[in-house]
């Protein structure tokens, strides 16, 4: 039942994936509380230093040539060396000029390793396993964020945030650089097509994936700031919420792998979408910082159920679509991301409610388009 564990690929994925979350978890856990307490950036400088990073996942269709020249598995090692390297320079640049540059660097490998992932899943491992695939790299990725938080929360008191960055990047980059020299191919592969695929029969896709890449930019750029600045959440409080969504998505996301498969993306997504209308809602109006850490547990559980929308893809496509596809798609999903949390961090300066009633309005449309979903 679980010979694809022994696949070359999917163990040379989980270890990627286990240092792009732990990078990413370890940039995160800090980066409000440096930016707040150390560069003292506002709302605004913090709409626009993720509107900066979601840039390179703007980018990500020039995977499609960059694939052209260099291996896609490559690609992915060489994705998280430099993701290593931006985490590793974050603590030496503590201005918002500094921080738009090392943003930028760690977020190239990031959403590249983001996209060539996604394609190798999808090309390396049929319908009925992909769903469990995608599910454990979740379940991995929950596990690695859990050590990380583990150790931010003991190091927080003792350490600096620049030494904190150093030691997470340069492990990162270590191991990166120890993968580029690993090849976990089968020749049997379908060749993919090296040039840009859109296709009208992709429509539905293309339009959860831009709707995914909104609500998914409320929460990254606003949900973590309006813990920090309104109800005042420390990085210790920031690093134990974190872990509480990691341990509780270590368990469930084998479950998710196994719904998709007997129930379908569906009603999976459907429920994703119904909850998070109430979720963002409710942002907007609670003023107990018990309740908005609770509300911000559950945001991070629905984060996983996105997984439906990979797996509908790879049901309704044609097998050399996948890599510039997934490429496309990952496009698709940061047009929304590169200009909504600018405009969010206006309308956070006129009031903080407006960013996440807007979410729930996302929410809303995604909970009705999704009914259009229809796979054998």
């Amino acid at each position: 039942m679980h010979e694809y564990r022994k696949d070359n690929m999917y163990i040379y994925l989980v270890l990627l994936t286990i240092c792009s979350t732990a990078g990413l978890q370890c940039w995160r856990t800090l980066f409000d509380n440096f930016s707040v307490n150390v560069v003292g950036l506002s709302g605004r400088h913090m709409g626009v230093l993720q509107s900066v990073r979601e840039i390179p996942g703007f980018l990500a269709l020039f995977v499609t040539f960059v694939i052209l020249f260099i291996k896609e598995h490559k690609l992915s090692a060489l994705s998280i060396v430099l993701m290593g390297i931006g985490v590793l320079f974050t603590g030496f640049f503590p201005s918002f000029s500094g921080l738009i540059f090392t943003t930028v660097v760690m977020s190239f490998g990031f959403h590249y390793y983001e996209t060539t992932n996604q394609s190798l899943t999808l090309q390396y491992f049929d319908i009925l396993t992909s769903p469990h695939v995608f599910s454990e790299q979740r379940r991995f990725s929950a596990a690695a964020n859990i050590v990380v938080g583990l150790l931010i929360f003991l190091m927080a008191p003792v350490l600096s945030y620049k030494t904190i960055f150093i030691v997470f990047g340069g492990g990162i980059t270590i191991i990166g650089f120890w993968a580029l020299t690993i090849n976990p191919t089968r020749k049997e592969m379908v060749p993919q097509k090296k040039q840009l695929v859109l296709k009208s029969k992709y429509w539905l896709f293309y339009f959860l994936t831009f709707m995914a890449g909104a609500r998914r930019q409320i929460f990254i750029a606003f949900a973590v700031f309006l813990l920090v600045k309104k109800f005042g959440f420390s990085v210790q409080e920031i690093t134990i919420l974190f872990l509480i969504n990691n341990v509780i998505n270590f368990f469930i996301n084998p479950f998710i792998g196994k719904f998709i498969v007997i129930y379908g993306e569906r009603k999976l997504l459907s429920i994703e979408y119904f909850f998070l209308i109430l979720i963002f809602t409710a942002y907007a109006f609670v003023d107990s910082k018990l309740i908005v850490g609770i509300l911000y547990v559950f945001d991070h559980i629905f984060f996983n159920f996105a997984t439906g929308i990979k797996t509908y893809f790879q049901k309704i496509a044609e097998p050399a679509d996948i890599a510039p596809s997934a490429a496309v798609g990952f496009t698709i999903n940061h047009i929304a991301a590169v200009v909504l949390p600018v405009i969010g961090g206006l309308l956070w300066m006129v009031d903080y409610k407006i960013p996440f009633i807007a979410g729930a309005l996302f929410s809303f449309i995604s909970l009705c388009l999704v009914q259009f979903i229809r796979t054998e």
